[in-house]
């Protein structure tokens, strides 16, 4: 089922929203936000990823902060979506609420595009609000070329970052943000217009070293990762705190949580029992050279392919290191064998008097 070891293909902007000289801030999480003039800051901001049946559902936002202009998203993903749809209006915000209460009572109701560059292969177009969402397919140059067709300039780092993703899948979600459509069509500052993306996998992923796109190593990137699994999930690399990533919360969900989730639009999926985890994203750029491998069997077998730190098809060389040692244990079995030797020839036969 997993189309997904074709590697996950993407250059993510995901997760966004605008720097300190931008009006808009697209919030899409797990991802690096380029903007005309190339990678934009990014805010802290969240996602969710939930796996059921095999399913990854990953939910993101854009949020509206005002004023003009365009901006460009390429957030990757393990395999091709089955759909790309508006999603619900309060999953995200109720996550938020589940894992870091406030102190004050708050009253929340919840049951209530371009031609395609040469070599990028659009595989499905989608608009959402003032979104142009597009699913492409392609190596790491092709979307590098999809990216500067439609007007924005990539950072510096972005090959590399392409290469990365591109060797383990091929898959993108690439996203353009009108500010100017979404302030025609009477989207208020604070407005989000939340993505729901559906994907066969066989474990679900969350990219990471994406965030770090066109940042320097010493830069803060801070995002917040919610998880919803059938069991509590093994995750590779273990969040720390010192590698750039901790757990904040690991627990079995609540039902009430369960059940706000379930009335959401296109949440339906939501299992009546699950646990849910999440996992703070606070580092440097420099220490974001991963992506989040999870086990959701909670085996303890992330994938090490999924979280960036082998590529499809790697093999591990025969140093001269290991000849030296399988030498080293030979010579020592010899020398062992050469002792029973000698002691055999050196011990009197049974019933023969010494010196006979």
């Amino acid at each position: 089922m997993r189309q997904r070891r074709l590697g996950r293909f993407g250059l993510g902007l995901s997760t966004a929203v605008l720097g300190l000289f931008l009006a808009v801030t697209p919030t899409l999480a797990c991802g690096g936000l380029i903007g005309p003039n190339g990678a934009v800051n990014l805010l802290r901001t969240s996602t969710f990823a939930g796996y059921h049946d095999g399913v990854e559902h990953y939910v993101t936002s854009f949020e509206f902060a005002g004023g003009g202009g365009a901006f460009g998203s390429i957030t990757p993903l393990p395999a091709v979506p089955t759909s790309v749809e508006k999603g619900g209006d309060w999953t995200l915000q109720r996550l938020v609420r589940e894992t870091s209460p406030v102190a004050e009572r708050v009253s929340l109701d919840f049951a209530a595009s371009a031609p395609a560059a040469s070599g990028a292969e659009e595989l499905m177009k989608v608009k959402i609000d003032a979104l142009d969402l597009t699913v492409l397919k392609g190596g790491a140059a092709d979307i590098g070329a999809w990216a500067t067709a439609h007007g924005f300039r990539l950072p510096p780092d972005a090959p590399e970052v392409l290469d990365f993703y591109a060797a383990r899948s091929q898959i993108f979600l690439a996203a353009a943000f009108d500010a100017d459509a979404a302030g025609a069509r009477g989207q208020a500052v604070g407005d989000g217009t939340p993505i729901h993306i559906t994907m066969p996998t066989d474990n679900p992923w969350v990219p990471l070293r994406i965030l770090a796109l066109g940042k320097n190593a010493g830069e803060v990137v801070q995002a917040d990762v919610y998880l919803l699994t059938d069991r509590a999930p093994a995750l590779l690399p273990a969040p720390t705190g010192s590698n750039g990533i901790r757990l904040d919360h690991s627990a079995r969900a609540t039902e009430s949580l369960l059940a706000d989730l379930q009335s959401d639009r296109g949440m339906a999926w939501i299992p009546s029992s699950g646990w849910l985890t999440k996992v703070a994203v606070d580092g440097t750029a420099g220490q974001l050279g991963y992506d989040l491998a999870i086990d959701a069997s909670g085996a303890g077998r992330p994938s090490a392919i999924d979280a960036g730190f082998t590529m499809p098809g790697a093999v591990i060389p025969v140093t001269s290191v290991d000849f030296s040692r399988i030498l080293l244990a030979l010579t020592f079995v010899g020398i062992g064998l050469v002792g029973l030797g000698l002691m055999a020839k050196a011990r009197p036969s049974a019933g023969r008097p010494i010196g006979w």
